[in-house]
């Protein structure tokens, strides 16, 4: 068994545990004790970035041989296969947006279809393109108000059906938007181009990847602190823009994302390498194998027996509450993982997936 392959998965299941976590607490309600917020927001903005990042690193590995060899026609075959996929993932992130709003994977899905130009590129070039990306969104947003269609107390989009609600949110001020998120993914493509097979590499991409984490950090609150001038009302305000929050996604905050991510996928490959047979990292594995199957089903199921039970609660439980159903979910789809793959070679929607796009 690949321990490269391994160690994605387990990243991958950490993603979608973490993203779980995030969005139930979105969901279900945040008042509380301040340890278990600070434990929760922990994951926010990081987990969907290493989700995101992780599919790159995919259709690099799925495109790599053939990218090497030159082989033209196993590109195109390639190419139809992921735009079949990100086909089949928009069509399943828009169908739910009526009972979750902050979905994912419809953009996602156009993440992916953007990625696929760059899958011959070189890897300078597509470093390039991610700086580019990255830059080019503070500047959108001094021509063009990040709040338009917006309300954030109850982070409702007024005109999310409009043809110009629609792309409004999808590329610009959606939760995710294209502009600048398809950097992450376009950050996965080009590290999976790297050996991941090499340790050295993986320790050295672990330790920088930290490295800069904690710097981005420190650069991010040293900058507030200092324009505030120990105001607490200006340094609300300025977090916004100088924080590492997902929302808006600006430079500070990307960066931060893709750190924290390659860290993870890094340290996760470094762990299914040396720890394979472990009990944790094969749980982890098989979880990973369904992270489709489980995103979806936190949000039909997860989300939906709570609000069927109390739907006028829905926003106003604890976050006791919403961090500790979530950790239950999560185990809960760990022990279905493993019981599920002794049977099955894929999860639910994995191979609704393959049947219909490969």
């Amino acid at each position: 068994m690949n321990k490269r392959i391994i160690g994605i998965d387990v990243a991958r299941a950490l993603a979608v545990i973490g993203m779980i976590i995030v969005n139930f607490k979105i969901a279900f309600g945040t008042q509380g004790n301040e340890i278990v917020k600070l434990f929760a927001g922990l994951f926010e903005g990081k987990s969907a970035a290493t989700f995101v990042v992780l599919a790159g690193v995919g259709i690099a590995l799925m495109s790599n041989s053939a990218v090497k060899k030159n082989d033209i026609q196993k590109l195109k075959n390639i190419r139809f296969r992921i735009t079949k996929k990100a086909i089949f993932l928009f069509i399943v992130g828009l169908s739910y947006i009526p009972i979750w709003p902050a979905d994912i994977l419809h953009f996602y899905g156009i993440y992916m279809l953007i990625t696929l130009v760059f899958l011959n590129s070189s890897q300078k070039s597509i470093i390039r393109s991610v700086v580019a990306i990255i830059i080019v969104y503070p500047i959108i947003m001094m021509f063009w108000s990040y709040d338009i269609g917006w309300n954030f107390e109850t982070f409702a989009y007024s005109d999310f059906w409009s043809i110009n609600g629609f792309f409004r949110n999808l590329f610009y001020n959606g939760f995710h938007p294209v502009i600048p998120w398809t950097a992450f993914m376009l950050i996965g493509l080009w590290f999976g181009k790297q050996n991941l097979n090499d340790n050295k590499f993986i320790k050295k991409a672990i330790t920088m990847s930290f490295g800069i984490f904690i710097v981005i950090q420190i650069i991010s609150k040293v900058l507030i602190y200092f324009f505030s001038y120990g105001d607490q009302t200006i340094a609300i305000e300025l977090e916004q823009v100088l924080g590492t929050s997902p929302m808006p996604p600006l430079p500070i905050y990307m960066i931060s994302g893709s750190s924290i991510a390659i860290f993870i996928i890094s340290l996760s490959i470094l762990l299914g390498k040396k720890f394979g047979n472990n009990v944790m990292i094969i749980s982890m594995y098989k979880t990973g194998q369904l992270a489709l199957t489980f995103y979806v089903l936190h949000v039909i199921i997860g989300m939906g027996i709570v609000e069927v039970i109390n739907p006028a609660k829905m926003g106003n439980y604890s976050i006791e509450f919403s961090v500790l159903y979530a950790l239950i979910f999560s185990l809960l789809c760990i022990v279905s993982a493993l019981f599920w793959t002794k049977y099955f070679k894929a999860g639910p929607f994995e191979w609704i997936m393959r049947k219909l796009t490969d």
